[in-house]
């Protein structure tokens, strides 16, 4: 089989990629010539583990081409998926400029039947338009499919690899044949292959991704209620996650959720809601706690230095939205870094793989280490604000001799309680006690 995967984002270099990993061969198509030539080169533009192997593999194997042509990338292609961006406007809704002008350029140089896949997140009734846009110029039978991705970023290529469930929105029995084929040789171990109409398939994804980022969101608020009674959040955590109706993915305490999908897919599902004149208050309250949280550090901070951080230096460890990706995309991070910037202080950062694409926005506005312990030097403090497991288990003597005074704030939860009481640190987190305070 072959297939064209347009767009070379994130969601389209691991879709083709790993769908040529099954045999399959795959033409990507981007309009970014530089790019294209970077992966033509074995270049490739982001970090995500494990993706790197099946992409030389299946390069080496010619499964894998690239192209700027989008009618050459088309050519023979049984399955066409859209794998474009589709930002933020805006009021909150979905941009499906770049997908509905590859529809019409489709629609001009189709030459035979092929599935048209919406891989991208859009919102409901986007097949539809999707349809019409290639309909204008179309001179060949196509079909309009929804296959929605949930992918998570750092763990991306299993997620590929071993779907928990594939979704394919169609009405089409031809098209449900073909998907079904292409995805077969995932789904060997049994998970399904749910099919539906295509307005389900589209709304399923920004309801799964609303219910997580909701999920994430209440924990935060009983966190920050744990604050006020004395109770550790760690321990209530336990208690509601070994419920089985519940589960334990996804209550971790912390600075909030951020990313592209969650913050984008939550604010576009309340975009949808509001435009059919429903008042979807629960995602409203979501996308306002978030916000909040994610400077819920920053209060700790403030009030320990009595509210004068000019001249402060803080270290800070973590900069992508989360550990095993180089993504700030509505990053937390980066909100606590223009926070303090404007209240004076300094900022010495480390992240394993993110660095290059905060200086790419910050520029020379804060400092970038070389290790987390040169971050640390002469700072008056230490924020941690993402989980990579570099940072889980340091040399505390190191850490303690590199910063002014012994004191971290951390918006993860890294530690244990009694080790920082034992080892002397002032340590403040996300619905715990505060130790030595």
């Amino acid at each position: 089989m072959r297939i064209a995967v347009v767009g070379t984002g994130y969601v389209g270099l691991v879709t083709g990629t790993c769908f040529a990993e099954t045999g399959v061969h795959v033409t990507c198509i981007d309009i970014d010539e530089k790019k294209v030539e970077k992966l033509k080169n074995n270049v490739i533009p982001i970090y995500e583990p494990g993706l790197d192997v099946l992409f030389e593999r299946n390069v080496k194997q010619k499964r894998l081409e690239f192209t700027t042509d989008l009618k050459e990338g088309i050519q023979g292609a049984e399955v066409i998926f859209l794998a474009l961006p589709t930002p933020p406007g805006e009021d909150g809704s979905a941009d499906l400029q770049y997908v509905l002008k590859v529809a019409e350029d489709l629609g001009h140089i189709m030459d035979q039947y092929a599935v048209i896949v919406d891989k991208s997140t859009v919102p409901v009734g986007t097949a539809e338009k999707v349809n019409a846009k290639i309909t204008e110029n179309a001179k060949v039978e196509f079909d309009v499919v929804s296959n929605p991705e949930f992918l998570r970023e750092g763990v991306a290529v299993d997620d590929f690899m071993k779907p928990d469930r594939v979704v394919i929105g169609t009405s089409s029995s031809r098209a449900r044949g073909i998907m079904e084929t292409l995805y077969a040789p995932l789904v060997r171990q049994g998970n399904p292959i749910i099919v539906m109409d295509e307005r389900s398939a589209e709304l399923t994804k920004y309801a799964a991704n609303s219910f997580l980022a909701t999920k994430i969101t209440f924990m935060n608020e009983i966190a920050n209620l744990c604050e006020l009674l004395g109770a550790d959040v760690d321990m209530v955590r336990k208690g509601v996650g070994t419920d089985s109706r519940i589960g334990k993915r996804f209550l971790f305490a912390g600075i909030g959720y951020g990313g592209s999908c969650f913050p984008k897919d939550v604010q576009a599902l309340a975009k949808s809601a509001e435009d059919t004149k429903y008042d979807f208050k629960i995602l409203k309250s979501v996308m306002g706690v978030n916000a909040k949280q994610k400077l819920r550090l920053i209060d700790h901070i403030t009030e320990h230095f009595d509210g004068d951080l000019a001249g402060k230096k803080f270290a800070m460890w973590g900069l992508a939205f989360k550990p095993y990706t180089d993504d700030i995309r509505e990053a937390p991070a980066l909100v606590n870094i223009k926070e303090l910037l404007s209240k004076g202080a300094k900022v010495s950062a480390y992240d394993p793989e993110a660095m290059d694409n905060v200086k790419d926005q910050l520029g020379d506005q804060i400092e970038f280490a070389s290790s987390p312990y040169h971050a640390a030097e002469d700072a008056d403090a230490l924020i941690i604000m993402t989980e990579w497991p570099v940072f889980r288990t340091p040399e505390f003597d190191t850490l303690k001799d590199s910063l002014k005074s012994a004191l971290i704030f951390d918006g993860r939860n890294l530690y244990d309680l009694d080790q920082m009481n034992d080892l002397g640190f002032t340590y403040y987190s996300i619905g715990r006690k505060v130790i030595n305070d």
